[in-house]
C-alpha cells in the first residue's frame, strides 16, 4: 500500500494526481482494493458483492505502470480499477449472469463496453453480483447468494446491479458499471448512496451484455461523484456497428467531454417539476419523503424554481400498460444464448427445468413463463405502442411546464430488511418511468433516514438531455454534500 494515499472515496482525478506525483502505482492501488475485498466482501461484514476477482488484474496494473514510467498513458482511465456487473461478458474471466448454471462459463470475447474500458486504460478488477439474469429488484443470486447493503448489512442493497452498488459504495473499486432495464442502476444507487445514470436507450452499446428487454436495456455508470460518472460516460457512449440501437448517437451531443457539462450553478433558475404522485403514501414511505423534501428545499435554496406539483396524466395505468418484461425477456435471453456456442445451456427453459436459479426470484419464474416469440401476440404490440404514448405524455409535460427535469424519489421506501425479502416484499420503485419511456434519469444521494439508510432522489430528463442532468446533479452535489462512506468498510488501518 502506498504511503500517504488511501483509496477511500478516491476519485479518478485524485488517483491520477497521486500517480503523477509518484505517490501511487497502479499495482499498489489494485493491491489495496484486493485487500479490501478480502477484508470486507469475503470476511468482516461479508458483503458478498463480488462474484469473481479478475485474473491478471495485478499483471495488467504492472503493465500500465511500465507504460506510465515510459511517459505513456493508455487513455483517460489509465490504471483505474473498475467493478463490472456480472451481466457483462469479459474475455478470460468467468461471467455467470448471476446464474449457477453459468458458474463455469468463461467468454472468449469482451462486451463492447469492456473493450472500451480496456482501451481507455481501465483495469477490470472484479465481476459483481446480480440476481439471476437481472430478474429481481433485490440482490440475491443462485451463484453468490445475498449481497448486503454496506450501510446496514441486515438490509438489501437494491437490484439488480446490487454487487456494483454495494462494492462501489464500500470502496472495493474506484468506479462501477451497472445495467438498467427497469431501474437496476438507479435502485442500488439510491440504496447505496451513489450516483447512477441511465442514459437514453441506445447511447451505450449492449453487445455482450445479457438482455432483458432490448427496448429498455442499457449499461451505465455507478460512481461516488458526478465527475467520475461523466468520465465514465466519455468512454462508454458511442456508436457500435454490432448494436443497431446505438445509431441514436447521431442525435446526441457527444463532441465534447461530458465533464464540460458539470456546473455548480446549474440549479440557479432551473425549472424542476415535482412529481408528487410518485411519492409513497404508505407509512414506511414517510422517512423517504422527509429526506426527499429536504433535498427539494436544498434545490430551492440553490435557486431552482420548483413546479410543485406536476402531473403525468394516468401515470399508473400508463406504466402498467407499457410494461414489457413478462412479454419479451424470455425471447431476448434465448436469442442471446443461441449466439453463444460455448454456453452451458441453450435456453431459459433449460435453466428453469434444472432449478438452477435462486428460490426467491418470482420474476425469474415470470420470465420463464413468457412467450417464445412475443411478436405473435397483439398484446405485445399494444405494450410497445404504450411505451411511445408514455414518452409523448412525459414530453408534453416537459413542454407545457417548460421543465429542465422532473424530480421524485428513486425508490418510495428505504432499503428493505433482508429477513423480509422472502415474505414477498413489494419494492415500490419509480425508476420504470424512465425505463419504459427510454428517457435518461439520474439517481443522486439525497441523504439518510434517521435509521441511517440511504435515500436517492431521481432527476428525469428529456431524451438526450444527459448533459443537463449532469449539470443539475453536480450543482446539488456541491451544495448538499450528501455522499459519505459506509462505516462497515473503514480504511484498513482503522
Amino acid at each position: 500500500m502506498s504511503e500517504g494515499f488511501s483509496c477511500i472515496e478516491a476519485t479518478v482525478a485524485e488517483i491520477h494526481d497521486a500517480m503523477a506525483a509518484g505517490e501511487l502505482t497502479c499495482r499498489d492501488l489494485v493491491a489495496e482494493y484486493l485487500e479490501r475485498i478480502d477484508a470486507y466482501d469475503r470476511d468482516g461484514p461479508e458483503l458478498s458483492s463480488i462474484v469473481t476477482v479478475a485474473d491478471g488484474a495485478l499483471e495488467r496494473a504492472a503493465e500500465l505502470d511500465e507504460a506510465f514510467n515510459e511517459h505513456r498513458t493508455v487513455g483517460p482511465l489509465h490504471g483505474i480499477p473498475v467493478l463490472v456487473k456480472d451481466q457483462v461478458e469479459t474475455a478470460g474471466t468467468r461471467t455467470t449472469f448471476g446464474s449457477a448454471a453459468f458458474a463455469d462459463y468463461v467468454p472468449s470475447t469482451d462486451a463492447t463496453i469492456v473493450r472500451k474500458l480496456r482501451d481507455a486504460g481501465a483495469i477490470v478488477l472484479a465481476k459483481t453480483n446480480l440476481p439471476d439474469w437481472g430478474a429481481s429488484w433485490f440482490g440475491h443470486s443462485s451463484v453468490r447468494g445475498q449481497t448486503k447493503n454496506p450501510y446496514a448489512p441486515a438490509h438489501d442493497p437494491g437490484g439488480s446491479s446490487a454487487g456494483t452498488g454495494a462494492a462501489t459504495a464500500a470502496n472495493l473499486g474506484t468506479i462501477g458499471i451497472g445495467g438498467d432495464t427497469g431501474g437496476s442502476i438507479r435502485i442500488p444507487a439510491s440504496c447505496c448512496n451513489l450516483y447512477g445514470l441511465r442514459v437514453t436507450t441506445g447511447l451505450i452499446s449492449r453487445r455482450g451484455i445479457a438482455p432483458l428487454v432490448d427496448r429498455q436495456d442499457t449499461a451505465g455508470p455507478m460512481t461516488r461523484t458526478v465527475e467520475d460518472l461523466a468520465r465514465l460516460l466519455d468512454v462508454l457512449v458511442g456508436f457500435d456497428p454490432d448494436d443497431e440501437w446505438t445509431g441514436v448517437e447521431a442525435l446526441a451531443d457527444v463532441d465534447a467531454s461530458y465533464t464540460t457539462a458539470l456546473d455548480q450553478t446549474a440549479l440557479e433558475g432551473a425549472r424542476l417539476g415535482v412529481l408528487r404522485s410518485s411519492f409513497g403514501e404508505m407509512p414506511e414511505a414517510e422517512p423517504v419523503n422527509d429526506v426527499v423534501d429536504a433535498a427539494l428545499e436544498t434545490m430551492d435554496a440553490a435557486g431552482a424554481k420548483l413546479i410543485d406539483p406536476i402531473e403525468i396524466p394516468e401515470l399508473h395505468s400508463q406504466l402498467s400498460d407499457s410494461a414489457l418484461f413478462a412479454h419479451q425477456a424470455r425471447a431476448n435471453i434465448d436469442e442471446f444464448l443461441a449466439r453463444r456456442d460455448t454456453a452451458p445451456v441453450d435456453s431459459i427453459d433449460e435453466v428453469y427445468e434444472s432449478g438452477a436459479y435462486h428460490d426467491d426470484l418470482q420474476l425469474f419464474e415470470q420470465l420463464a413463463d413468457g412467450p417464445a416469440d412475443p411478436t405473435d401476440d397483439p398484446e405485445y404490440w399494444h405494450r410497445v405502442a404504450a411505451q411511445g404514448a408514455l414518452r409523448r405524455a412525459i414530453l408534453h409535460v416537459f413542454a407545457a411546464e417548460d421543465l429542465d427535469a422532473m424530480v421524485f424519489p428513486s425508490v418510495q421506501v428505504p432499503p428493505p430488511a433482508i429477513d423480509h425479502l422472502s415474505d414477498g416484499v413489494v419494492y415500490r420503485t419509480n425508476t420504470v418511468i424512465a425505463s419504459q419511456s427510454s428517457c435518461p434519469a439520474i439517481s443522486i444521494p439525497a441523504g439518510f433516514t434517521d435509521d441511517g439508510l440511504p435515500v436517492g432522489v431521481e432527476l428525469l430528463g428529456a431524451p438526450y438531455a444527459e448533459r443537463n442532468l449532469l449539470g443539475l446533479a453536480s450543482a446539488f452535489e456541491a451544495t448538499a454534500d450528501t455522499r459519505r462512506p459506509p462505516q462497515s468498510a473503514p480504511a484498513l488501518s482503522e
